[in-house]
């Protein structure tokens, strides 16, 4: 942390999605409507394959760690975003600031490699399935979940202290709707060249490793795929991949529009439209992506809504 004769800053000020008041109001019913869909879509997903005894296996399991990720990124951000819509003064405390940095960095991170690691899943089911419970087994699933969890901490930590080890002594004005550590670096009146090139560096192995592992995982299943003889056969296994094909699509092709764009159109605004999709949109999306196009998924539904109460009594037995 900078000394304190240098950090003079003690409350940032969020400027927000729009700064027209007549938007206010409209705004905070739509992202009220988006967090309320999230909530209730990724809990839902949490519960049926926690309860349900046909959906406790690693597919579902990784799905289930999808949904806590992105309900928690969602929290992260939201509520407090809310709350500055209805407000005159957008303020956050300096340390509140660096939490919110802190925890949106985990769990975005922990988003891209559990997406690297539903592929390979998806990557070992299809194309060979005779020994998907053997490679992809219970310790496996929670030696890769828990991998995930500790680099995206571990990094989020590292990250976080550079971006907050800077001085903040001029203006304290954020433009954007969470503190995010490109605007606040934007607002250092000290030397940010260590933790912007740390920060690049960082997230452009993170997409890089998560996209390769992604990209290899999808090349083989459609080798597997095309070689197989019966329709039937090719039409299953697609389905399996399907949703997650789709929200991988959504959730890279957002960060990819963000990262590769000229830096002559590139800007903080721009970033800010951007940042909506992958901490908002994206988390409502993905439960509906993997429930919509998902037998299993809407039979266990079904199973928990005619007995709710013996699903949640059982879920103590579920073996993962």
């Amino acid at each position: 942390m900078a000394p304190g004769n240098l950090t003079q800053v003690t409350e940032f000020i969020l400027t927000g999605v729009s700064d027209l008041p007549e938007l206010q109001i409209p705004l905070f019913l739509v992202f009220l409507l988006i967090y309320g869909l999230t909530v209730m879509g990724n809990l839902g997903i949490i519960t049926l394959t926690s309860v349900d005894s046909q959906l406790q296996t690693p597919m579902y399991f990784f799905l289930r760690h999808l949904a806590v990720i992105n309900f928690s990124n969602s929290t992260v951000i939201a509520p407090k975003m809310l709350v500055n819509f209805l407000v005159s003064k957008k303020t956050t405390l300096y340390y509140e600031c660096a939490t919110q940095l802190g925890a949106f960095l985990v769990f975005i991170i922990a988003e891209v490699f559990m997406l690297a690691v539903m592929g390979y899943d998806r990557y070992v089911a299809i194309c060979n399935p005779l020994l998907y419970m053997v490679v992809v087994s219970r310790q496996t699933c929670k030696l890769l979940v828990s991998l995930t969890y500790l680099y995206s901490f571990s990094t989020a930590t590292v990250v976080s202290s550079l971006v907050f080890s800077e001085s903040y002594c001029a203006s304290n004005v954020i433009n954007h709707f969470y503190c995010d550590s490109v605007p606040l670096l934007a607002l250092s009146c000290s030397d940010t060249y260590i933790p912007e090139t740390i920060i690049f560096v960082s997230a452009s192995t993170n997409m890089f490793f998560s996209m390769t592992i992604v990209l290899v995982s999808y090349f083989n299943i459609v080798l597997s795929i095309l070689r197989m003889r019966s329709s039937e056969g090719r039409k299953k296994a697609f389905s399996t991949c399907a949703s997650h094909m789709m929200a991988v699509t959504v959730f890279y092709g957002t960060l990819l529009f963000m990262y590769l764009q000229p830096r002559t159109s590139h800007s903080l605004d721009t970033d800010k439209t951007a940042s909506v999709f992958y901490t908002l949109v994206i988390p409502m999306l993905n439960p509906m992506i993997y429930s919509l196009r998902n037998k299993d998924v809407k039979a266990a539904l079904r199973r928990f809504l005619m007995n709710p109460f013996w699903s949640l009594k059982t879920m103590k037995f579920m073996n993962l």
